[in-house]
């Protein structure tokens, strides 16, 4: 997967919306970010169920995000570190994390 093919399948997701932070491309739902990628190298983060987090970190290419709750975020040092149906899947477990944390009338409105 591209960048691009990244970028347009984030956008996809109901009420996703792009911004910049920090230098990166960021992906969020009501600000509230779920992906985080850099436009320069292609690494990216994304917050994974706790549960994952030791098989996840345990592959080549990914890692405990830095200034992320511990435990909760991963960082993929690049596109091509996985394969792209795992990247959307990933990507959509990301946001459904944080939409979980939303109200209830917010994650009806995102349904």
């Amino acid at each position: 997967m591209d960048i691009e093919t990244f970028r347009d399948y984030c956008l996809t997701l109901n009420g996703t919306t792009e911004g910049m932070k920090w230098g990166h491309l960021c992906f969020m739902i009501e600000e509230k970010m779920y992906v985080i990628i850099s436009l320069e190298d292609g690494s990216f983060s994304v917050k994974c169920d706790p549960e994952d987090f030791d098989a996840l970190t345990g592959r080549p290419g990914i890692q405990q995000a830095s200034h992320m709750a511990k435990r909760q975020w991963i960082r993929v040092e690049g596109l091509e570190v996985m394969p792209d149906e795992e990247l959307r899947r990933r990507i959509s477990e990301s946001r459904a994390l944080i939409m979980a944390k939303l109200s209830k009338k917010l994650q009806e409105k995102y349904k």
